[in-house]
């Protein structure tokens, strides 16, 4: 049998092995879904930066029979924030795993905009485990994760999107630096107690002065400013700080968050501290100089131990070649410079007494070990318990007078605290010793694994997500309440965004519900192991082998002391929650 296979021979071919020959398709992208952002509002419009992205977008794809059937975009969010932490975009991702979605690809505007480092590495596998389609402008198509060329330009525009935004800091700092600098101009940010911001004309940029702006500045509020040359010569004449916020506490004179609420809603109000004080004397503004960059912002990992969650921001003292102060008075003085130089020498002298804050940080070495040196806290007020050696014994102690007049806890603290250090530590020694005795370290085990997860600690989880929610919406209103008083709104952009972060973060982790990612049990029983021999540690009865024991458990003590008792704690490692027990003392 012979047959013809000259028309079409691959016709013939094929139809022997069974291969089928998939004919290219006709039909073009298809739906598609848009996302972009915009970064802040006082700079852009987010409707114009929308619209101008969304053009782009469909430009791009309606040539290829791309429509756009669902639009994603974020305001107010740092391109630096990875993709899970923005608003729109872990809705988008969300939708991934939807197979009713109604698009199998994404278009953006700008890639610029949406990557930032090394992000787009991090989602990109995600879109393709999903079949869903990327593309991006600056590629000219469609992402295709099998070339090492797309890949490559993907890292290259990830990197100059972080040049970008690195060159437009360091700009917008120099120009606000020089400002102060030759100016003397107020940059914004809280009034220092003791002035007032008031208007001083148009703002010196033309653009801004037609759209309104109005130069700011600073004049002095008489009856705080009163105070503050109380607080200077009080303290040149040797007082100090908490001696001088209790002389203002028993004459009634209103501390800074209550003469100033409006822009002091985060504290409490309840009085004057000793730190209230520090911060007024370290000022340098009362001399009538502007100073720029006191306080520097730092960017940190929001986990050192996942790297693609991104960063936060931190504020930190700065360095002082980062400080800048200006060449001539830029508002009236509160105190003289040489008042202030005297002050700041004579804190300087006595540097080598530190504060009980400044000492349990610093981690000074002492004459005799103090056990549970910051790791017992009064029930009744939340505050660290401070050793007190007493010639029968030591004790830890929570006077009820270093707390602020006015402050909620004095209803009811007892006038002072004491817990006897031998009563804790017995009863802790005991309850360690048989929590890692070999016959019941696999119970142990087991309840650091199971605190992890469950009702309970979603149920931290979501109350902590909730807290943050209602703190950060609390910022920005304050923000815009700042704004309606006449703070200038540049002023306010960094924290504003800064404030919206953190209320998409915690809205996200609200929507999304789930529980901080859990240790393994081998992972636990190494944390255990690195303990080494804790009945030896012990039975030791050496003070630094017990302090060392109970540093590397994470101890802490909450001394209840109506009922006599203590909640006693373990956390072995920061993502093991506390295992707790009651203890009687």
């Amino acid at each position: 049998m012979t047959t013809d296979i000259s028309h079409d021979p691959w016709a013939t071919l094929d139809d022997l092995w069974g291969v089928d020959v998939a004919d290219a398709p006709d039909e073009g992208i298809g739906a598609v879904a848009f996302y972009g952002r915009c970064s802040t509002e006082d700079n852009q419009d987010p409707e114009t930066s929308r619209g101008w992205q969304l053009s782009n977008a469909q430009k791009f794809v309606e040539p290829l029979d791309g429509t756009v059937v669902a639009q994603f975009f974020d305001v107010g969010q740092s391109r630096s924030v990875p993709w899970e932490r923005r608003e729109d975009a872990s809705r988008l991702l969300a939708m991934l795993k939807n197979p009713q979605r109604g698009w199998n690809a994404v278009v953006v505007g700008e890639g610029t905009r949406c990557w930032f480092g090394n992000q787009f590495s991090l989602i990109a596998p995600k879109f393709a485990a999903y079949g869903v389609d990327l593309w991006v402008p600056e590629l000219g198509g469609k992402f295709d994760p099998r070339n090492p060329s797309h890949k490559m330009l993907m890292s290259v525009l990830g990197g100059m999107s972080e040049s970008e935004r690195q060159h437009v800091q360091a700009r917008v700092r120099a120009a606000m630096d020089a400002q102060v600098l030759n100016e003397g101009r107020h940059q914004g940010g809280r009034t220092p107690y003791g002035y007032v911001v008031v208007d001083a004309g148009p703002h010196p940029n033309p653009r801004k002065a037609a759209e309104g702006y109005r130069l700011r500045v600073l004049d002095i509020d008489e009856p705080a400013a009163e105070v503050v040359r109380r607080i200077f010569a009080e303290y040149l004449s040797g007082r100090g700080d908490r001696a001088i916020a209790n002389g203002l506490n028993r004459d009634g004179i209103p501390c800074p968050s209550a003469r100033r609420p409006d822009q002091n809603r985060h504290r409490l109000a309840d009085g004057w501290q000793g730190s209230t004080v520090r911060a007024i004397l370290e000022n340098p503004r009362y001399t009538g100089y502007a100073f720029f960059g006191r306080w520097a912002k730092h960017e940190t990992l929001l986990d050192p131990d996942d790297v693609a969650a991104g960063h936060v921001i931190r504020f930190r003292r700065a360095t002082p070649d980062r400080i800048v102060r200006s060449r001539k008075p830029a508002h009236p003085k509160i105190v003289s410079v040489e008042d202030f130089t005297q002050a700041q020498l004579m804190r300087r002298s006595k540097g080598s007494l530190k504060t009980a804050r400044k000492t349990e940080r610093s981690g000074r070495r002492t004459s005799r070990t103090y056990l549970f040196r910051g790791r017992i806290r009064c029930a009744v007020c939340g505050r660290k318990m401070e050793a007190s050696p007493r010639a029968h014994g030591m004790y830890y102690r929570c006077p009820a007078r270093t707390l602020a007049p006015g402050s909620s806890a004095l209803a009811n603290h007892p006038p002072a605290v004491y817990l006897r250090e031998d009563a804790i530590r017995n009863g802790v020694n005991d309850w360690l010793g048989r929590l890692f005795h070999r016959d019941n370290v696999d119970h142990t085990v087991s309840a650091l694994v199971a605190s992890q997860d469950g009702d309970h600690a979603a149920s931290r989880s979501r109350e902590s997500a909730q807290r943050r929610v209602a703190e950060a919406e609390k910022e920005l209103e304050r923000f815009q309440a700042a704004i309606a008083a006449g703070v200038d709104p540049a002023a306010l952009v960094e924290p504003t965004n800064q404030a919206q972060a953190k209320l998409t973060t915690a809205q996200a982790e609200l929507a999304d519900g789930q529980a901080p990612s859990a240790l393994t049990e081998a992972e636990v029983y190494a944390m255990v192991d690195s303990l080494g021999d804790v009945g030896a540690a012990l039975s030791d009865a050496k003070p630094e082998s017990m302090a060392g024991l109970y540093t590397a458990v994470g101890l802490q003590v909450r001394y209840e002391p109506e009922a006599h008792t203590a909640d006693v704690g373990i956390q072995p490692a920061r993502r093991v929650n506390s295992a707790c027990v009651r203890g009687g003392t």
